[in-house]
């Protein structure tokens, strides 16, 4: 029986570099070896993991995929769990997901082996293991292989069940739209509980023969450093990421700048993605290096589903087409399919990259697919001369008020437009008079003051009028969670 594809794919590539770290550089076949090792490890003289669930606490790098391989390899399902999640996160997932055992890296390892004590659940070193391979399981694409949390903003996290099958059809979609290659070198420092880091980067990376750049977090200085002596040929990070890296250029001697344009200006491919990219954002990055960012939809449920091209337009504020073997449509509140432009709807999605169920929650996953396997993503959009523009989630960025619906997302783009303004969050607030009243939570750049009655009149050229908030809260920090998308509950609470 063939073997599962990122093993099949990997010995193509065998004698080349997958990752390179402060400590060395590691080869596919190291992957391969070490993940068949790991493997063993787990069965512990069983024939197969039947799908036993283990979770795994990593960083980035290469221990984390010789884990991720090598349960796989054993017939197990991932669960990747958060580094910086809390004690009481962390057992929700292990409960809820049914874990039997934890792998993790030595640091990690100490952190939690209290839990697993407590919880009775098995916990592997993943640099401690040294077992010699041993007869691995014959596994089949329609096997369970992850269960990812969503981020649980508007609840419980819900575990998302993909296949091995979904997790090819994901990646390769990518691989073809955005033209990966064996020569390819991207960093790595995206969160691995995240669709993002797992799929677009390590995924696509690793499927394609290319080489990865591994870091813990993301080091500014060290991945600066990089980029002016041209090691990466892809980018990938989210807005906030690149807020701070156009801040950096801004406060660069002429020279330093210089260099750290050049470099930026000769990566083939920038993506944006994980939150809304505002096309200010957008805009000074191309000023600042040339490069315009490209971005792109998706979420757990489905990996990938819309993008910008690689060659041709890339529009600020807009997340352009469907990808390769995905299908979309837009669906009216009222049940009718939109054919129209400039007419919203929430976002559908159907296609092999949409994922089977949420784990353990029948009703939740039947409530969220149409009787024709349509995925419904609570996301709201238009389409604009072809290309889709979100609006928002369903729940927490439309806002009704009196009468119209609007995008949080547009208001906030507006907002950022502001002198005074760093960062901001609009929600719609419980209103007698409006139904819901929009609302501003603000950041200020260097503490500057702001009040209502200002930030109303200089939105009236710009919005509206039915758009311009009518309230506001001036803050030092949004709320974010781990990979910076600001959380709108929280956001109510400061007001």
């Amino acid at each position: 029986m063939p073997e599962l594809p990122p093993i099949a794919r990997a010995r193509g590539h065998a004698g080349s570099i997958a990752f390179r770290t402060p400590q060395g550089a590691t080869t596919y076949q190291e992957l391969l070896d070490r993940s068949a090792s790991l493997a063993t490890t787990l069965l512990a003289g069983a024939a197969d993991l039947r799908e036993a669930r283990v979770a795994l606490l990593a960083p980035a790098g290469p221990d984390y995929v010789a884990a991720q391989w090598g349960l796989w390899r054993a017939g197990g399902v991932k669960v990747p769990i958060c580094l910086t999640a809390t004690e009481p996160e962390w057992e929700y997932a292990l409960t809820d997901s049914g874990a039997s055992a934890v792998l993790a890296d030595a640091a990690s390892a100490r952190r939690i082996a209290p839990l697993c004590a407590r919880l009775g659940l098995r916990l592997i070193d993943i640099e401690a293991h040294a077992d010699p391979a041993g007869s691995l399981p014959e596994l089949t694409p329609a096997r369970r292989a992850m269960i990812l949390y969503t981020s649980g903003t508007t609840s419980k996290p819900k575990g998302v069940v993909t296949t091995h099958a979904h997790i090819a059809a994901q990646i390769a979609s990518l691989i073809q739209a955005w033209a990966w290659q064996p020569s390819d070198r991207i960093p790595l420092f995206l969160p691995m509980h995240h669709i993002h880091g797992i799929i677009n980067v390590t995924g696509c990376a690793l499927w394609a023969g290319a080489c990865i750049e591994a870091f813990a977090k993301f080091d500014q200085p060290a991945i600066l450093a990089r980029v002016r002596a041209d090691a990466y040929t892809l980018f990938m990070a989210v807005p906030t990421i690149y807020v701070k890296l156009i801040q950096a250029l801004e406060a660069a001697a002429p020279a330093e700048r210089a260099a750290l344009v050049a470099g930026f200006a000769r990566m083939r491919l920038m993506v944006s993605g994980s939150a809304a990219l505002p096309a200010s954002v957008h805009e000074r990055w191309t000023e600042l290096t040339g490069q315009r960012l490209l971005e792109r939809y998706g979420m757990t449920e489905i990996g990938m589903a819309l993008s910008n091209p690689l060659h041709g337009e890339r529009r600020p504020g807009a997340v352009g087409q469907p990808l390769p073997g995905v299908e979309v449509r837009l669906k009216s509140e009222h049940g009718e399919i939109v054919a129209a432009e400039d007419t919203p709807g929430e976002i559908q999605v159907r296609g092999p990259n949409v994922f089977t169920e949420y784990w353990g929650k029948p009703a939740a996953t039947a409530e969220s697919f149409e009787a024709d396997g349509w995925y419904r993503t609570g996301d709201m959009a238009v389409r604009e001369r072809g290309y889709y523009r979100i609006m928002g989630r369903l729940s927490v960025d439309i806002i009704k008020s009196g009468g119209y619906k609007l995008s949080a997302l547009e208001i906030e783009a507006a907002l950022l437009e502001h002198p005074a303004i760093a960062e901001c969050a609009v929600i719609g607030l419980p209103d007698d008079t409006w139904g819901e009243a929009v609302s501003a939570a603000v950041v200020t750049k260097d503490g500057a003051e702001l009040g209502l009655p200002a930030l109303r009149e200089w939105c009236k050229s710009r919005l509206s009028v039915y758009k311009v908030p009518q309230r506001l809260v001036v803050v030092r920090e949004l709320p974010r969670n781990a990979m910076g998308k600001v959380t709108k509950p929280a956001v109510r609470q400061l007001f």
